[in-house]
């Protein structure tokens, strides 16, 4: 953690500059038409990976900064103003353009300038008025003013200055961030009534599977029992597997996906809950959440390698190659993307193409190998089939039954439980990403993730078991898709987001929104699938284990 001495040099870096409706929509501070200061020697600037895929552009200001040092106003470069410069400046100002700074990792945001009532004429803030606060030898506060409103006229010289004032802070430097936050948007009583309201649909569908595991499980095996012909006894619980050696080997790629996917979500809870108290935080995350999901991939392998044998797949390696790649594969895909888009607007998210070959050796030589080593020990530790009864080879026909017990109606239907127990805390994520929020409640965020899992268990738990009942041994991609579907509802909402939420324009952003938020969903809906399909799986086996077989 950086002290610095007395007159020490403190660096001002100018990062991005962009409309204020659309975060992510960056462009190089430098961009527009302004001026550095004349100090130009500094040590260079060194970008992290997540820094680079984030679209931080740091700049030196040029400012003479010193620690402890007051300055009084004075100037410190000239823009003259020609026509194309002013049209640039009138653009940024039509279009709310803000810009972002740091000092000692600390953000500062500014607003470009303003124009008057009518609109006709544009002004631009040209003195920067910086108050930074410390306590001993650290930097715990920093307070921008923007003042010197000028008139943007053609051809004439603006005079751009800045001055510093130092003053001591009580402020603990474990505590400087807690002024970015805002506590009475996150904790406000919508949030607590949303999690007592999502605690009591636990509660509720808890206690139905409970009901249904206890009393009417018991009157099936009781039925079952008093069955005077053995074949009879026994074809039902040997048709409800009966699909599982084959349709349902594409799906152990998304199930592995899901255990790699709660791992990385694991380990960055732990990464978010240890920058809560430090400082390093500007695109450290990102580059640990690669870093992570990269690492746990013996754990990819080893689950789908384990499951894709069990249930007797001969193309493994085929499965172990779209494991490795299918999550990946759906970011990197929908990153290119949009990078065309941010490339032809010149935007600070376009990334290099260095970074891109750096994501994709990552890839093909980190991935895929330690995915590899995990499949093969999956398959060799723990793949001989378990079924809790035998299996049919040929299934028997699927009687008709009415419409609402379709598998396709039972899928449509699933979601709307788990979505209901998470979308309140959707809107605070949505917001803390797409808005100018900093999210900190991450208490909050760790048991919505458990009672959305909680919800979801039991709602395809109970799903399963009037298919079951129907019947339909087909509960395998219905337990998954069911549970899936959750996916589908938050997709929906980030259209209601988006249109009613928001202000966001243009071609960029929107691109940027829907196409990271349908990456967001797809993921959400493989975890929840996932987690619907385990549980059932647990709960079918429990069911015919208990079944009585002589």
């Amino acid at each position: 953690l950086r002290q610095y001495a007395d007159k020490e040099e403190v660096v001002l870096w100018m990062n991005t500059v962009g409309p204020y409706h659309n975060r992510q929509e960056t462009y190089k501070y430098f961009s527009l038409p302004f001026c550095a200061g004349k100090k130009k020697t500094i040590n260079h600037y060194h970008e992290t990976l997540g820094e680079a895929l984030q679209g931080v552009e740091l700049e030196f200001s040029g400012l003479d900064i010193k620690f402890k040092e007051d300055v009084m106003q004075s100037t410190y470069c000239e823009i003259e103003l020609d026509k194309p410069k002013r049209d640039a400046f009138v653009y940024a100002i039509k279009n709310h353009y803000w810009y972002q700074m740091y000092i000692d990792d600390l953000p500062i945001w500014g607003i470009v300038g303003e124009a008057d009532e009518n609109g006709e004429d544009h002004f631009l803030w040209t003195y920067k008025k910086l108050e930074i606060g410390y306590n001993g030898n650290r930097i715990v506060d920093v307070n921008l003013t923007s003042e010197g409103k000028v008139k943007l006229v053609p051809n004439t010289k603006i005079a751009m200055s800045y001055s510093m004032k130092w003053k001591k802070s009580d402020v603990k430097f474990e505590d400087r961030f807690d002024k970015y936050l805002d506590p009475s948007f996150f904790q406000h009583r919508i949030h607590w009534f949303s999690i007592f309201n999502s605690f009591m649909m636990v509660i509720f569908l808890v206690g139905l599977v409970s009901m249904i595991l206890m009393r009417t499980l018991r009157k099936d095996y009781a039925r079952y029992s008093k069955e005077e012909e053995m074949d009879d006894m026994l074809e039902v619980p040997e048709k409800y597997e009966a699909d599982m050696p084959g349709s349902f080997n594409s799906c152990t790629v998304y199930l592995n996906e899901h255990v790699h996917s709660l791992c990385l979500c694991c380990f960055m809870f732990c990464e978010i809950c240890h920058y809560c108290v430090t400082d390093n935080w500007r695109g450290s995350m990102l580059s640990t959440a690669i870093f992570v999901f990269a690492a746990t991939s013996p754990l990819n392998g080893y689950f789908g390698g384990s499951l894709y044998a069990r249930q007797g797949g001969r193309r493994w390696i085929k499965q172990m190659f779209i494991g490795a790649f299918l999550v990946p594969a759906m970011v990197c895909g929908t990153a290119f993307f949009i990078n065309f888009i941010a490339m032809y607007y010149h935007a600070s998210r376009a990334i290099p193409f260095g970074t891109m070959v750096a994501v994709c050796c990552i890839c093909f030589f980190v991935i895929l190998p330690l995915n590899l080593v995990g499949t093969i020990l999956g398959r060799n530790m723990s793949g001989q089939p378990n079924f809790p009864c035998r299996v049919n080879a040929v299934p028997r026909p699927i009687p008709e039954k009415k419409w609402f017990m379709e598998p396709a109606v039972i899928v449509c239907l699933g979601g709307i439980l788990p979505f209901g127990s998470i979308f309140i805390e959707m809107y605070f994520i949505f917001t803390s990403f797409w808005a100018y929020k900093i999210y900190y409640v991450y208490g909050f965020m760790m048991l919505v993730l458990v009672i959305l899992c909680i919800v979801t268990v039991c709602v395809t738990i109970v799903c399963t078991y009037f298919l079951l009942n129907a019947e339909d041994y087909r509960w395998q991609w219905t337990s998954f898709l069911s549970a899936a579907s959750t996916a589908v509802y938050v997709y929906m909402y980030s259209f209601y987001y988006y249109f009613f939420k928001t202000k966001m324009y243009g071609l960029f952003q929107t691109a940027f929104y829907f196409g990271y938020m349908a990456v967001f969903s797809t993921a959400l809906g493989i975890m929840c699938g996932a987690v619907g399909y385990m549980g059932t799986s647990a709960f079918v086996r429990k069911i015919y284990t208990n079944v009585k077989i002589d």
